[in-house]
């Protein structure tokens, strides 16, 4: 566990426990930077991210930091959002692909545009009904984790029993 600890990645999140925030928001703030960074919406999760952190009052460097390391998987969980979208409200899914997509420019931006925005929707919309249950078993399969990191860490002067 002391290796993992050093991390570079791992020592934001000390700091926050050092801070006195609690491990459920540390859970919190982890689960929802995940759950946002994956959005089918490219340019999406930056704004996403910071009003979640405004609005829950979580700590909006942490939950950009998660953000940022998942980045590559929103890139990687796009086409199968699309994928997912286009099967759940029955549209076609031949143009869904890295080469689909390709062709859909070739033919013109203004019909890219309007083919990318439909395929988009109903990858958010499925994104949408499979984040809210992802979000809820992340974060009470997270909140152990924080716990522990907690007791590891040591609690702040702040928030120990008098």
């Amino acid at each position: 566990m002391a290796v993992i600890l050093a991390h570079r990645w791992v020592q934001p999140f000390i700091q926050l426990l050092r801070q006195g925030v609690s491990p459920e928001k540390i859970a919190l703030t982890v689960a929802l930077g995940i759950i946002l960074g994956v959005t089918p919406v490219l340019g999406s999760t930056i704004v996403l991210c910071t009003l979640a952190a405004l609005l829950l009052r979580l700590n909006l460097p942490a939950i950009q930091l998660v953000n940022g390391l998942v980045y590559p998987l929103q890139l990687i969980l796009l086409i199968p959002f699309y994928k997912m979208g286009a099967w759940l409200f029955g549209a076609d899914a031949g143009s869904i692909s890295v080469h689909g997509v390709t062709t859909l420019f070739r033919s013109g931006l203004v019909n890219a545009a309007r083919a990318l925005w439909v395929i988009t929707l109903h990858a958010l919309l499925a994104w949408i009904a499979l984040s809210s249950v992802l979000c809820v078993m992340l974060y009470f399969a997270l909140v152990p984790l924080a716990r522990k990191l907690w007791t590891q860490v040591g609690r702040p002067r702040s928030l120990q029993a008098p």
